[in-house]
C-alpha cells in the first residue's frame, strides 16, 4: 500500500499500482496549471464516506510507495483516469480496463 498525502493534512492509502497511475494523471494536469477535484471512497475503517480535495499547482502532494519497484503503466487506464479528471465530476478512481501495459515507468 502506498500513501497519498495532500497539504500535510489529508492522507489516503492506495495500492502502489493505483497510486502510480494517479501520480501520472495528477502531475500532467498540474504541470499544465489546471485545477480539479479528486474524490475517493474512504477506507471502511473510517466509515463508508468519501473524501474530495481541490488540487491546484501550488498544493503540496507526496506520493509514498511501499514497494521499491515501479509498477508498469496501463495506457488505457491512464486515458480513462485522465478522461475522469477532465470531467465536471473530477478525478475518481475508475476500474482498470483490459489492455496492454505501456511499458513506461515513472521517473522522479
Amino acid at each position: 500500500m502506498g500513501r497519498f498525502s495532500y497539504d500535510g493534512n489529508v492522507k489516503a492509502d492506495f495500492d502502489d499500482r493505483v497510486l502510480a497511475h494517479l501520480q501520472v494523471v495528477i502531475s500532467q494536469k498540474l504541470r499544465r496549471g489546471e485545477t480539479f477535484t479528486f474524490t475517493w471512497r474512504n477506507d471502511t475503517s473510517l466509515g463508508d464516506g468519501r473524501t474530495a480535495i481541490w488540487l491546484h499547482p501550488h498544493a503540496s502532494i507526496v506520493y509514498s510507495y511501499h514497494g521499491s519497484r515501479q509498477p508498469a503503466l496501463n495506457r488505457a487506464w491512464l486515458e480513462a483516469l485522465t478522461h475522469a479528471a477532465n470531467s465536471t465530476a473530477g478525478l475518481q478512481i475508475v476500474p482498470e480496463p483490459e489492455g496492454p501495459y505501456s511499458g513506461e515507468v515513472l521517473t522522479g
